[in-house]
Order: C-alpha cells, then sequence, then structure tokens
C-alpha cells in the first residue's frame, strides 16, 4: 500500500458535512463554492498525471509546490454576484482560499514538470526523477 492509499483512508474520514463545518463562511451564504480540491491521479512508467478541478480561481492565484514527492496545490478563490431588482442593488462577494495535498509513490522531477490551467481545470505533468542506483556499503 503506497502512501496516496492511506491518505485517501484518511480523507475518507472526514465527510463533506464536517469540511463544510470547518468553513462557517459556506454555511452562512448562497454562494455556492468549492469546499476543498476534487483531483484525478493517474501513473505511467515515466510521470504523474494529474487534473484537480479549480473553479472559479484565476490562473494567476493558483499556487503549486513541489518538495520531493509531496506535492500542495492552493487557490485564492474570489467571486462577486450582483442581483438587480428594481431600485435594490444587492452584491455578494467572497474571498477565500482552498488547498489540496497528496504524497507520490516516487519524487517528481520538480524541473521539467508542467503545469496547465484551463476552463476551471488544472493539469499536471509530473515527470518522475530517476532513482539513484543503489549501493551496498562494506562495512568496516
Amino acid at each position: 500500500m503506497n502512501a496516496l492509499t492511506r491518505l485517501e483512508r484518511i480523507d475518507n474520514l472526514f465527510p463533506e458535512m464536517l469540511r463544510r463545518w470547518a468553513r462557517p463562511l459556506q454555511l452562512l451564504d448562497d454562494v455556492a463554492l468549492p469546499s476543498d480540491i476534487r483531483v484525478d491521479i493517474s501513473e505511467n512508467d515515466k510521470e504523474y498525471l494529474v487534473s484537480a478541478e479549480i473553479p472559479g480561481a484565476k490562473k494567476a492565484d493558483i499556487r503549486v509546490s513541489i518538495e520531493g514527492n509531496y506535492v500542495s496545490i492552493a487557490a485564492e478563490i474570489k467571486k462577486e454576484q450582483e442581483d438587480t431588482h428594481g431600485r435594490t442593488l444587492v452584491k455578494e462577494t467572497y474571498h477565500g482560499s482552498v488547498s489540496r495535498g497528496f504524497t507520490l509513490g516516487s519524487d517528481v522531477d520538480e524541473k521539467t514538470a508542467v503545469a496547465k490551467f484551463e476552463d476551471g481545470v488544472l493539469r499536471l505533468t509530473l515527470p518522475k526523477r530517476e532513482s539513484s542506483a543503489s549501493r551496498n556499503l562494506k562495512i568496516e
């Protein structure tokens, strides 16, 4: 069992209701915002492919960091909605952040990693780092 599987089990212990409880602003208004970042992760022999849904975010407000085999995605989401009813103008504004982190089975070569953002979906191509050859130490 790899680390990603263990993290998924932990994530499943906390249903959506508990995650929303930690974000009281979402319970008080009707502005629909994501409570977290949903990801699909696949791999082949050379790389990991990550697809992350971040609706409402702009490319400039997304941060991706890679440390070894740990990948972190964070985004600031700003949503404004205006409704005009006769003479009354109602403007609902939300500013918040979402984040998601996960551990992959092997280290990522962050120098050749590629990130593209289009239509609310962040696509990461994360090449696997070549593992160094193991060697046996001579015991003196």
